[in-house]
């Protein structure tokens, strides 16, 4: 989930909790070139508040208009089609060829209701993973807690939306030191959510990127309580194996996408020796990515900070293996 969605979740439960009635949209299918994917979230209100996106153009100002005129979910849920006829693509500042199908819900404050964006809310920020289902012909909406992330389903046949939300995603760094700094700085333009972990409260107190999670612990415990998911990307940059390798051991059984360690090759496998030691398993410390970061050349803090955001970057997307080989193999010359 990106941030704007999770904004958009939050404002909906202040509405309700307000008093206010909102309408809550989702993009359910695209067709062509489109501004926001598929499961993008936009709510609004009577006084013509929007939160979130569709487009980025001209569709926001015309489903307010149609909302709030109550053209359009002035009794219940319903399905609406963007971008038909070329007229309205152009009319909407719609990409060529561009479609966007879109679920509209009328959200009033009832008690029902309060509960149940509070559930969802709550789930967010506890970093789980939590199904919504609405039928549109029932008019009816339930939401479960569920263990893995599922692409967002429309059955336009059964009038039935399945969206899972579940946590953005998440940089979870081990050191407040001088990379971490640049690196914070790079993944939330990236949108991720940045967690810094470090024991030594003298670093952490000067460490003042904007918006961080700041977390005065061992490592280990942290990554217990806040980076277990498989939204998260945990990196060790304390060149401290006292430190690294504390998170590092409690990283490598979690689920999350990515890990990786500060060092170089020398290093990195000391300490594939000594994580071996502490019985993790050769399946465990085969998820470890150290040396840490694509072969750039990296040197600089900002520069090696870059290197780490690619790989993770490749993993998450899944970039094919052959891809990456051909890098290391121009890096080496």
């Amino acid at each position: 989930m990106q941030a704007v969605d999770k904004e958009v979740l939050g404002q909906i439960n202040t509405w309700l909790r307000e008093g206010e009635s909102c309408w809550l949209a989702t993009v359910v299918q695209t067709w062509g070139s489109s501004p926001r994917p598929e499961g993008s979230l936009l709510a609004c209100n009577n006084a013509g508040k929007i939160v979130g996106s569709l487009s980025g153009g001209c569709v926001e100002d015309d489903l307010l208009e149609k909302l709030t005129t109550g053209q359009l979910a002035a009794t219940g849920p319903q399905f609406f089609q963007y971008g038909i006829t070329a007229e309205e693509t152009e009319k909407l500042g719609l990409p060529c060829g561009g479609h966007l199908y879109i679920v509209v819900e009328p959200v009033h404050p009832t008690a029902e209701s309060i509960d149940h964006f509070e559930r969802l809310n709550n789930a967010l920020d506890e970093r789980q993973c939590i199904e919504r289902v609405v039928n549109l012909k029932s008019d009816q909406t339930t939401i479960k807690e569920t263990d893995r992330h599922s692409p967002l389903s429309w059955d336009e046949q059964q009038q039935t939306l399945r969206h899972t939300y579940g946590p953005r995603y998440q940089l979870f760094v081990i050191g407040a030191g001088m990379v971490s700094r640049y690196l914070a700085n790079m993944a939330d333009m990236l949108d991720y959510e940045v967690t810094v972990c470090d024991p030594r409260e003298d670093l952490l107190a000067d460490f003042d990127v904007p918006g961080v999670r700041k977390i005065a612990d061992m490592p280990d415990d942290a990554v217990k309580k806040w980076a277990k998911d498989q939204a998260t990307a945990i990196v060790a940059l304390t060149h401290d194996p006292r430190i690294d390798d504390m998170g590092l051991m409690e990283a490598l059984t979690t689920d999350a996408f990515y890990i990786g360690a500060m060092g170089s090759s020398r290093t990195s496998a000391s300490r594939r020796e000594r994580l071996k030691a502490l019985d993790l398993t050769d399946a465990d410390i085969d998820k470890l990515h150290a040396p840490i970061g694509l072969p750039i050349g990296s040197k600089t803090p900002p520069e090696i900070a870059i290197a780490i955001l690619a790989e993770i970057t490749a993993v998450r997307k899944q970039v094919a293996p052959a891809a990456l080989t051909q890098l290391d193999a121009l890096s080496a010359g």
